[in-house]
């Protein structure tokens, strides 16, 4: 087993999209803030972080900000950032919102279910992100894995490849140089349409060394439509999008 050196401090989580997907639901509810079976989602991640020692905890919010105000009073460590670009960028403008908070950090979305605490570990040896090996086809970021080391990834997808996950953790080096990249690629070179993770996986992955965290595909759930809500919770049954 490698070596643990490295301990993850706070958290950043993702929470400024406008969920169109999950319309009418996110039309007047940011989607992390949509309840699952009881629980909103946002919880199921806040709950986690707590659960592994994670306590200095920052929300980037943007869609419907006011909502994250209020959900946030009596959250012990919670700090609420504004995105002002939310509307206008991709992610990589949430990221670059919550830029002083990067070193030893752990930075994962808010509209995800987190069923097995276990997978938000602060201790990890190499920055990177929680994966699951997909022997199948996938339309998803699949990640080549050499001796523990990322060597590239796709963004369409394959087979027989580590699907990336939106968890990862981050050295405190490498959280500096995340920072440094996020204000040269959003202030100096206006990407603003690009996804944040395109910085260390296609934009400068000469700049990082890369690892994954394993885990299994039932240690946490994405939903990306109305419709897969509905499979999950009956009681979104009766709308229609």
């Amino acid at each position: 087993m490698s070596e643990v050196t490295h301990t993850v401090r706070r958290a950043v989580i993702m929470a400024a999209g406008m969920g169109n997907r999950m319309h009418p639901l996110t039309l007047t509810t940011p989607k992390p803030l949509v309840k699952v079976n009881g629980i909103r989602m946002i919880d199921s991640v806040v709950d986690g972080l707590k659960a592994n020692g994670i306590n200095e905890i920052y929300v980037v919010v943007g869609y419907l900000k006011e909502q994250f105000y209020d959900w946030a009073k009596d959250k012990d460590g919670v700090t609420v950032i504004e995105n002002p670009y939310f509307d206008t960028c991709n992610n990589i403008s949430s990221l670059y919102a919550a830029r002083e908070h990067l070193e030893d950090s752990i930075i994962l979305d808010g509209d995800q279910i987190i069923n097995k605490t276990k997978i938000l570990d602060p201790h990890f040896t190499l920055s990177g992100y929680n994966a699951i090996w997909c022997e199948g086809e996938t339309d998803e970021w699949l990640m080549q894995v050499e001796d523990g080391i990322v060597k590239s990834c796709s963004r369409t997808g394959g087979s027989h490849g580590w699907q990336l996950f939106s968890v990862s953790r981050w050295s405190s080096e490498d959280g500096r140089t995340l920072k440094e990249l996020l204000e040269l690629e959003f202030e100096k070179n206006q990407r603003k349409d690009v996804y944040w993770d395109d910085i260390p996986m296609f934009l400068h992955p000469d700049r990082f060394k890369l690892g994954i965290r394993i885990m299994n595909s039932e240690d946490i759930m994405e939903i990306d439509s109305l419709e897969e809500l509905q499979k999950i919770d009956s009681n979104y049954l009766k709308i229609n999008n």
